[in-house]
């Protein structure tokens, strides 16, 4: 599918400058949701990739897996950013669909936001960390 091929070498070489070619890639309707927002539409999306620029250092993500089945796919990654001097990394996966003309009408990201990002802060980990144990089956 070259079209998804586009889209994700598009999204592992994002910047600011690369914004404006979010209408290339999705639809004017198009659904983006993740585990904090969710938007439609090209202003949206843009809104949230830029939003992602201004509050964390030197973003980026790297694409592993896809599976393609008809018009949908779905994608595994590895998003690298930085916040106040300290790296992190978040695991997670984007099921895509694509319309008739190849863009993107649905984007759903899938990633754990308590292990992936809450638990590994230095402020409210601890607690995350502790929750998360007291939830799990014992071994």
């Amino acid at each position: 599918m070259n079209v998804l091929d586009d889209l994700l070498a598009w999204y592992e070489t994002l910047t600011p400058d690369t914004l404006d070619a979010v209408p290339r890639f999705y639809d004017d309707h198009a659904r983006f949701k993740d585990p904090f927002n969710e938007v439609h539409g090209h202003a949206g999306i843009r809104r949230i990739f830029a939003h992602m620029f201004e509050t964390t250092e030197s973003p980026r993500f790297v694409i592993h897996e896809r599976i393609v089945q008809g018009d949908q796919a779905f994608v595994t990654w590895t998003f690298h950013f930085g916040l106040r001097g300290q790296a992190y990394t978040v695991v997670g996966g984007s099921h895509l669909r694509f319309g008739a003309d190849g863009r993107v009408t649905e984007h759903r990201d899938y990633w754990d936001a308590a292990e992936e990002l809450f638990q590994k802060l230095p402020v409210i980990g601890p607690a995350v960390r502790w929750l998360r144990g007291r939830f799990a089956v014992s071994h």
